[in-house]
């Protein structure tokens, strides 16, 4: 049983000439650090609080935090449900994707009610685990996936929908949130959830961090409970792109890595980089080298779910297999914007790109429903939940 409910968040109270822009921000694990100086600049603004560490401790960000409640610039609503609306282009097809945000009540993966689909950094989350110790406010908010809700409710819920913000950021994404207090709609959202599972699109990390801060907690009900967005799985927005690889190698020739290939993989050449990218998803993935050199790859034999997943081959086959990640002699960075990894490459900014194609929501469902955990950044689900228009707080 999934337990969502409706709580009485604190948001931004906008003042001497402030806009939501001041107070909000992409998630923190994906600001660059000009970008982050620039949020920081403004008070009150979200990476104020999750992103200023003091020797791993985040007591002055707590301090600050505080203050906004004290001074006004965060208020308290009463229980509600908030519908978080993003219209963006999707290569070129405007969409728009619908998620509620609301509390979901912390379980263990086993109970298989909640379900995770890629394996976790534990670093970060003992970063995140102090940071919810020193707030004790879920600040940022997980993205779930769930079946989705009659006809009828959501009718009731875009009826009863009251809004609250309403901005355009730098890439064109455009993030309106309202506010639903009605508690017949609310009383129904909680109810049409409690017979679904729901998967963790994005947000293993602090929903891993929030299980272990409610187990150090036992019996405190508020600290049993993390802030979530959930969208329906038939939502027109829902859209999932590849996060690429990039391969830098320590010891390992071009030539050499393509003789070792050839090997493992079913190889063929393309013509160039565009060419590549045309027949790509006839194929496994697009191996893209430094010297400009272009291979389409596939591989099949093993009976074993995962050898179909092109993250996993990627990873186990090439990265791992070849240029030997695991043991330090390569470093891997991820790009989920192709256009960006296709110049990195024309500029031989890397030895390596590994192409991939659209990861199936299908395919992740199933995969995660027997209990397979995908590598590390399969998936990009764009665009980002942004961070800063409600918080959850449990002092």
């Amino acid at each position: 049983m999934v337990t969502f409910v409706p709580f009485p968040g604190f948001r931004p109270a906008l003042k001497n000439e402030e806009t939501i822009e001041d107070r909000i921000s992409p998630p923190y694990d994906v600001i660059g650090p000009d970008y982050l100086a620039e949020l920081q600049s403004k008070p009150n603004n979200v990476t104020r609080f999750t992103l200023m560490p003091e020797n791993g401790r985040y007591l002055n960000s707590r301090k600050e935090l505080d203050a906004a409640i004290a001074d006004g610039s965060l208020v308290q609503d009463t229980d509600s449900f908030y519908l978080y609306k993003q219209t963006f282009d999707d290569k070129g097809t405007t969409r728009v994707r619908t998620g509620l945000a609301g509390l979901l009540k912390t379980e263990s993966f086993d109970e298989g009610n909640i379900v995770p689909h890629e394996e976790t950094f534990s670093k970060v989350k003992a970063d995140r685990l102090n940071l919810l110790r020193d707030m004790e406010t879920h600040l940022e908010s997980i993205f779930g996936i769930y079946d989705g809700f009659t006809a009828e409710l959501n009718a009731a819920i875009k009826d009863a929908a009251e809004k609250m913000y309403d901005y355009t950021d730098k890439d064109g994404v455009r993030h309106e949130y309202f506010k639903i207090s009605d508690e017949s709609v609310t009383s129904r959202i909680t109810e049409e959830l409690k017979d679904q599972s729901m998967m963790i699109a994005d947000g293993h990390h602090r929903y891993e961090t929030a299980l272990n801060f409610s187990l150090e907690n036992p019996g405190n009900e508020k600290r049993s409970y993390v802030l979530a967005t959930l969208v329906a799985a038939d939502d027109e927005g829902l859209v999932i792109w590849p996060t690429h690889r990039l391969i830098t190698a320590e010891d390992i020739g071009e030539n050499s890595a393509i003789k070792k290939l050839s090997k493992t993989l079913t190889v063929e050449e393309a013509e160039s980089p565009e060419d590549m990218l045309a027949r790509l998803k006839d194929h496994k993935m697009g191996l893209y080298f430094k010297s400009g050199k272009c291979l389409l790859a596939d591989y099949g034999g093993q009976e074993d779910p995962m050898w179909d997943l092109d993250t996993y081959i990627a990873q186990e086959l090439v990265i791992n297999g070849i240029y030997k990640a695991d043991e330090g002699k390569s470093s891997v960075a991820y790009d989920a914007e192709t256009d960006s990894v296709m110049k990195k490459m024309a500029d031989k900014q890397y030895d390596l790109a590994i192409i991939l194609n659209d990861p199936s929501l299908q395919d992740i469902w199933d995969l995660s429903a027997i209990g397979k955990r995908m590598p590390k950044k399969t998936t990009f689900f764009f665009p980002k939940i942004w961070s800063g228009f409600v918080f959850y707080r449990m002092a």
